[in-house]
């Protein structure tokens, strides 16, 4: 009978990713992963999560949801540090998972991840096709025809049917190429999105700064008067730290890419947690300067993702240039996190897909490139189905809970391997376990606790899916289980 709790060998682990015909190829350096991470991190949530948080639950004092957020994020990057620099191969919480508490904990980490990385790839694709019309319209005053952006699921007021999303379909393919040629170029494309979108954001927060009117920071925490658990006070800057959350979505994805690490043992802490850190700096300014320059209350009708121009267009006369320069970073931030998300999809079902969990097709490598691209080429297909023909909703909040999910396993996974296994070498140690890992479990905890039933129960069901794919397939075909 299959024993659904085998653990794989970290000392096995770490040989199998050392050399063979299905090894990925070792290319990054530090300051590579630094922009992956930076890449994954700095999307379009910024611009766009911020103001409803604003809007709805914060009011001025974003800044501490976005700081607890960070926190959050920051102890369980601790924890993937250590993770990372002990197991540096392909996989990220779903090796750590088989290496700490066994293949079923494993596969639905894996299956947990599709949301994170595979179907959030899918909705950011049809964003990025709304700001590409958005910017054609506002510099060369042409659009790209409605039928052609938009699913068949959707038409316009003035009744015109959406046919496919073109757009979504073109980046996803052409980043999916991208990925395919290899993952130097790959990561040498993000390097160049990250300079774009960090400098704009940096030119917000200095022009900004010196239109920030005092008085929209009174008061400063708004008080709760409707009673609501959520909407302002305290409870609000917790609901707030769950909205913002989705600006930190992809800080993980960075140790997907252990495997191909020039020296994972020193350089994944350093990606991990570098790139966190500059990103939660940059977001509080940011959100400090937005929160500063028009009064919280006006983010309620002007709409949250037109926010940031709005303000620019508002109240930074002069400033128009930097309005389109944002619309710029909005879609180099998009194309960055969708190009990391897609890799970080396809690493994680390369790990699998060894296992024998998924079919073999996933983990064969390209004769030249050394990169899974007949995965990539299937995820092409599958993120680009979703994306050009299902209309973009809001799933957002189980792309959230789907990553605070493996947040708390891998916090979860370093308490349990420093008792069962403390003598394996470790270059870099989560500091002060179990309590940083256990703080990263309650905060994490906490921020699923505030996205609501509806939520719990759709992260659920697509867990219950899993379950049954694995016990399918998974379970039948695992290399682990036909050894043991």
């Amino acid at each position: 009978m299959a024993n659904i709790w085998l653990k794989k060998n970290i000392d096995q682990l770490v040989k199998e990713a050392s050399s063979g015909e299905k090894s990925l190829k070792r290319s990054i350096g530090a300051m590579g992963l630094i922009a992956l991470g930076i890449g994954a991190i700095i999307g379009a949530g910024l611009f766009t999560s911020t103001a409803e948080a604003i809007a709805f639950h914060t009011g001025p004092a974003v800044s501490l949801s976005f700081l607890i957020a960070g926190i959050g994020c920051a102890l369980a990057g601790l924890c993937y540090a250590e993770f990372a620099s002990m197991i540096p191969i392909a996989g990220s919480a779903y090796t750590y998972s088989y290496a700490t508490m066994g293949e079923f904990i494993a596969w639905i980490i894996g299956w947990d991840l599709v949301l994170e990385y595979g179907v959030a790839s899918a909705k950011v694709a049809t964003s990025w096709s709304e700001y590409l019309n958005k910017l054609l319209g506002n510099v060369f005053h042409v659009q790209i025809p409605y039928q052609f952006s938009h699913s068949p699921f959707q038409s316009s007021a003035e009744g015109i049917q959406g046919i496919a999303n073109l757009p979504a379909l073109f980046i996803i393919l052409v980043l999916s190429l991208v990925l395919i040629r290899g993952v130097k170029g790959s990561s040498l494309v993000n390097t160049i999105i990250v300079i774009i979108k960090v400098g704009i954001v940096l030119l917000f927060i200095g022009f900004g700064w010196t239109y920030i009117n005092p008085a929209n920071y009174t008061p400063y925490l708004p008080d709760n008067t409707t009673g609501a658990s959520g909407e302002f006070g305290w409870t609000g800057i917790f609901a707030g730290a769950g909205v913002v959350f989705f600006a930190f979505i992809g800080f993980d994805a960075v140790s997907t890419a252990a495997q191909e690490s020039k020296d994972p043992q020193r350089d994944m802490p350093k990606g991990i947690l570098l790139s966190l850190l500059i990103c939660v700096v940059l977001y509080i300014l940011f959100a400090h300067v937005l929160a500063g320059v028009a009064n919280y209350t006006e983010f309620r009708t002007v709409g949250q993702e037109a926010s940031v121009t709005y303000v620019i267009d508002t109240y930074m006369k002069g400033y128009g240039w930097l309005s389109t320069l944002v619309t710029v970073a909005i879609l180099a931030g998009f194309s960055s996190v969708i190009l990391v998300m897609l890799m970080g999809q396809s690493r994680v079902f390369f790990s699998m897909s060894k296992d024998g969990l998924v079919p073999n097709v996933f983990s064969q490598l390209h004769p030249e490139f050394k990169t899974p691209w007949k995965s990539n080429q299937l995820f092409f297909v599958f993120v680009g189905l979703i994306a050009a023909f299902v209309p973009a909703s809001v799933i957002s909040d189980m792309t959230v809970i789907g990553t605070l999910f493996a947040f708390v396993l891998v916090c979860l996974g370093i308490i349990v391997l420093r008792k069962t296994n403390p003598a394996i070498p470790r270059p870099f140690r989560t500091p002060w376990v179990p309590v940083i890992p256990i703080l990263g479990i309650v905060i994490c905890s906490g921020l699923i606790y505030t996205l609501g039933p509806a939520n719990w129960l759709r992260l659920i069901l697509w867990l219950i899916i899993g379950v049954f794919i694995y016990l399918g397939y998974g379970m039948k075909n695992s290399k682990l289980q036909k050894e043991s």
